[in-house]
């Protein structure tokens, strides 16, 4: 072999080396979906920004604020708008804990046979629906002003074990109230957004029925899934990534149309979000954000949008 072709050979070998881990360093990491993304998001803006929550126009305004008092690890976040006031659960101790709007506790409420306890959604007046992850199991719960304490024993349960793999099971809830639907987020291998219909609802659970929508799911262009909300006024779903730092919208078509990053610089953020793993909204649309062990977001749209 001449000299020349052996040292053409040569290069195309080393650059192999170099391109392959980066492709597909840029595949697990979903950089080319998101960056295509990111051109569709800029080209269809003016589109998008009237029928959607538009993430890209919302800002921190309480930014890693330490819940005070808090120490084991918070794994979910939910809105309720009786009380008006967020729920969350910690996983370590495990526990069910309710806080101000800006991020106070109120309130701590033991929880008893939950397993590891990981998500938390309301569904309606001092009802709640609350996620083992590993074992993938579904708790129905009560909580008024005379609950000292919940124990898994007294709950309406359902459990799936689909695909049981461990620590990657039920990370995120989102409950739409009108259609009667459960979403139910499994973190990763794979990823995947079940949507239930039947449980919670007891007048319903003849008619259990557990899909999936594979088309959407293959859309988020995400590492993992760590939250859920649904928003009843535009019927949109807003998916939360730990790994990908990363909130999506998605459209009534499970179609993604806006992002929020959580990366340092991005949407006024001082530093990047260390770990996120609860998402909730309210009535007003303001964002509210928790990541582990025990720090408080909150984001509102720009004045004017």
């Amino acid at each position: 072999m001449p000299l020349l072709s052996k040292s053409r050979a040569v290069l195309i070998a080393g650059l192999l080396l170099v391109l392959l881990p980066l492709l597909w360093a840029g595949q697990q990491w979903r950089v080319f979906e998101r960056g295509w993304f990111a051109v569709q998001e800029w080209r269809h803006a003016a589109e998008w920004r009237e029928r959607s929550l538009w993430l890209p126009d919302y800002q921190v305004v309480i930014e890693a604020q330490p819940i005070a008092g808090l120490e084991d690890d918070v794994s979910a976040l939910t809105y309720d708008p009786d009380r008006r006031s967020l729920f969350s659960v910690t996983n370590q101790k495990a526990e069910l804990i309710e806080l101000s709007l800006d991020g106070k506790v109120l309130r701590r409420i033991p929880l008893v046979g939950f397993g590891d306890a990981e998500a938390v959604e309301y569904i309606g007046p001092g009802t709640y629906v609350i996620s083992d992850e590993r074992a993938q199991r579904l708790f129905k719960v009560h909580v008024d002003e005379r609950t000292r304490w919940l124990d898994a024993a007294d709950s309406e349960q359902l459990s799936l074990g689909l695909g049981l793999n461990g620590n990657k099971g039920f990370e995120g809830l989102a409950y739409d109230s009108q259609g009667r639907r459960l979403f139910v987020a499994k973190e990763r291998d794979p990823l995947r957004i079940l949507e239930i219909t039947g449980f919670p609802s007891a007048e319903q659970r003849l008619n259990l029925q557990v899909a999936d929508d594979l088309k959407r799911d293959r859309r988020l262009f995400v590492r993992d899934l760590s939250s859920l909300q649904f928003d009843e006024r535009s019927g949109h779903l807003l998916a939360l990534s730990d790994e990908s730092r990363l909130v999506v919208e998605l459209d009534v078509d499970g179609r993604p149309i806006s992002t929020l990053s959580l990366l340092r610089g991005m949407h006024g953020l001082a530093r990047s979000v260390p770990q996120a793993e609860g998402l909730a909204m309210d009535d007003a649309g303001e964002l509210y954000l928790v990541s582990e062990p025990n720090l408080f977001y909150r984001f509102t749209k720009k004045a004017g949008e």
